[in-house]
């Protein structure tokens, strides 16, 4: 088979990466690349030397795939657009700002015969992927993902932009229907969702705590696990992952103090660190080019919104009761 092409649309950081890594994936030729920003494309076209155009639709008819990087508003019309005209389409997360749309770009997708992949890319993080492996019967997650504050994202509070991976990653690690949640949160420097804080049930009766926030002068990207018999902590900027097994907790009492001691065996797990962007848009390729099938199916892509845009409700509303 002959080079796939591939266009981006959507120049801006994200955009920029996915340029960047396709053009360096064998197999692949990058065959356009669209933006209305029109220095900003310029100076990529000029860069990675590929045709631009300020209208995406110039690239209907020289490419077999697309990587939409557009502003959240955009994604329905756009990838729906491509979809339409035949092509396979990579739209970053999240894939809609309703169900609605999200379920009509999955249906033209299946109607069409044509591969629709939604951009999670932290679930191709080694740590990630090593995870289900050490996983089986988990009782408490707590997720958290928090950031200083950058005005890149202008669309979408945390909740869109940032919790909605955590959200994927803990559905697919607990495996069951959500029974009940509780949200609390703030604006700092928008008028949008800064700081969330979501606390789920789940019907298995495991519990998560996720937390995501852009109003931190850390930048931390944890996951802890808790089960019966070991509790396992992942970082995603690191792609680590310890395990701690038999874990025991007592106190001694001395002259003047109190003290806790904790002892417990830790595991460092090897994970095999390749870059997540590069390794989702290989998988995407092999799924267009050989029909290899989907990390996630179509019903879980759209539940994971799903959640995401309930605890967005949830957000909106007890801001509105305030």
């Amino acid at each position: 088979m002959n080079d796939v092409k591939v266009g981006v649309v959507g120049v801006g950081r994200m955009g920029e990466y996915h340029v960047g890594v396709l053009s360096e994936l064998s197999g692949v030729q990058v065959s356009g690349i669209s933006d209305v920003n029109p220095e900003r494309v310029k100076d990529m076209a000029e860069r990675y030397r590929v045709p631009h155009f300020s209208d995406y639709r110039e690239l209907f008819h020289l490419v077999d795939a697309v990587v939409v990087a557009v502003p959240t508003h955009m994604h329905f019309e756009v990838a729906r657009d491509f979809l339409n005209a035949g092509i396979h389409v990579l739209l970053e997360k999240p894939c809609a700002n309703n169900l609605k749309d999200a379920k009509e770009l999955f249906d033209i997708s299946i109607k069409k015969n044509l591969v629709l992949h939604i951009g999670h890319v932290e679930r191709f993080n080694g740590a990630v992927q090593e995870l289900s492996k050490i996983v089986t019967d988990p009782i408490f997650l707590e997720c958290k993902r928090m950031s200083p504050f950058t005005d890149r994202i202008k669309d979408d509070g945390v909740v869109l932009d940032l919790m909605i991976h955590d959200i994927d990653i803990a559905l697919n690690i607990v495996r069951s229907k959500v029974k009940r949640m509780a949200v609390v949160g703030t604006s700092v420097f928008t008028k949008k969702d800064d700081l969330v804080s979501a606390q789920i049930e789940f019907e298995n009766g495991c519990i998560a705590n996720i937390l995501a926030s852009r109003a931190s002068q850390n930048k931390e990207r944890t996951l802890s696990v808790t089960q019966k018999d070991s509790y396992v902590k992942l970082d995603y900027t690191d792609q680590e992952i310890y395990v701690h097994r038999k874990s025991s907790s007592e106190h001694e009492v001395s002259k003047g103090s109190l003290r806790y001691k904790q002892e417990s065996l830790v595991e460092r797990i090897f994970v095999h660190k390749e870059n997540p962007l590069k390794l989702e848009l290989q998988h995407f390729i092999d799924c267009l080019k050989n029909g290899s099938p989907r990390q996630v199916g179509v019903a879980e892509e759209l539940y994971s919104l799903e959640i995401a845009l309930e605890i967005l409700e949830h957000f909106n509303k007890n801001r509105s009761a305030k």
